[in-house]
């Protein structure tokens, strides 16, 4: 019995594989863009001043075989006096019998005012696609349907604008602009996988709640839309306290309620970690879905003289 539950649901993940790189998101939807908005946006690359380095894991739908399991390495930085970001992006995607990697570059350049920044930026690189199908448990072996594929390789570009000021920031990217056909999925369940275009429009605020500015309060809303997909919303609310400790809850449209950390452990290094409450129909077979992130950022010398650099919780 245990065997053949087990069957069902490794065949069902490939399905949910299929459908979710066919049909829905093929870039992994992150939690904590809250506090990388890099992997959304390549204009963010340099609004940290100094070298900022990023490790992201994100394990979805715990619990269900095949689901999404996501891991995310991203850096940027300022050059030439802070007119220049750039920055890389490492992402590897699982789910079900499917594997995806992005490695993508980004350059921004920014316009200064006298309290404010926008910035104009570019991301260019690559997606690379694989599916392995000797999980399954198919009657039919030899179905060309099921020919696993090995490192489908896609070019692809996106842009984004970007405009922060200490307690404000607005930004908007496409990610990816080019719709590439990538590869036949499951014959007559699906047809040709795509890739599909999106669009992110994310702003908030930052402002205090005491005098003393101690305690502060960081509203703010993601608008996600992709082709062929129903509009999503997330709506955020977080709390900074002492400029040490943030936390927080979000609301996903149609799909899960947040709760987020985020602690500053050195003036180094940062943790964070978020937990979505799964409230679509998946709730009966998931308990949720784990974030973890860890923020790492340094002054380099010879390239950062004596920076004015934003505090963590802040945006200029």
């Amino acid at each position: 019995m245990q065997t053949s539950l087990k069957r069902i649901f490794l065949t069902a993940a490939a399905i949910l594989g299929a459908m979710t790189l066919g049909m829905a998101q093929q870039f992994p939807v992150f939690t904590q863009y809250y506090f990388n908005e890099l992997v959304i946006n390549p204009a963010y690359a340099g609004n940290h001043v100094q070298l900022s380095l990023t490790a992201m894991y994100r394990n979805q739908w715990v619990n269900f075989p095949g689901a999404p399991k996501t891991f995310n390495f991203s850096g940027h930085t300022s050059l030439v006096k802070n007119k220049v970001g750039v920055g890389l992006m490492v992402n590897h995607d699982e789910i079900g019998s499917y594997k995806n990697e992005h490695i993508y570059a980004s350059y921004a350049y920014k316009l200064h005012f006298k309290d404010a920044t926008l910035s104009m930026g570019l991301q260019a690189g690559i997606n690379l696609l694989g599916a392995d199908y000797s999980k399954l448990d198919l009657q039919s072996p030899g179905d060309a349907a099921f020919y696993n594929i090995i490192n489908v390789v896609k070019p692809n570009f996106g842009a984004g604008l970007f405009y922060s000021k200490k307690n404000f920031y607005v930004g908007f990217s496409v990610p990816f602009i080019l719709n590439n056909k990538i590869a036949n999925s499951v014959e007559g369940l699906l047809g040709q996988l795509k890739e599909a275009r999106y669009y992110f429009l994310r702003g908030g605020v930052v402002f205090p709640l005491d005098k003393m500015e101690k305690v502060k309060m960081n509203p703010s809303i993601l608008v996600r839309t992709q082709e062929g997909q129903p509009l999503s919303i997330d709506l955020n609310t977080g709390f900074i306290f002492y400029d040490v400790f943030s936390t927080g809850v979000s609301y996903r449209s149609g799909d899960s309620f947040i709760t987020f950390i985020d602690l500053k452990i050195s003036e180094s290094f940062h943790f964070g970690y978020s937990y979505d409450w799964t409230q679509s129909d998946l709730n009966r077979y998931s308990n949720g879905t784990h974030e973890f992130m860890l923020n790492y950022r340094v002054r380099l010398r010879g390239v950062h003289k004596d920076p004015d650099c934003p505090s963590y919780y802040n945006y200029r």
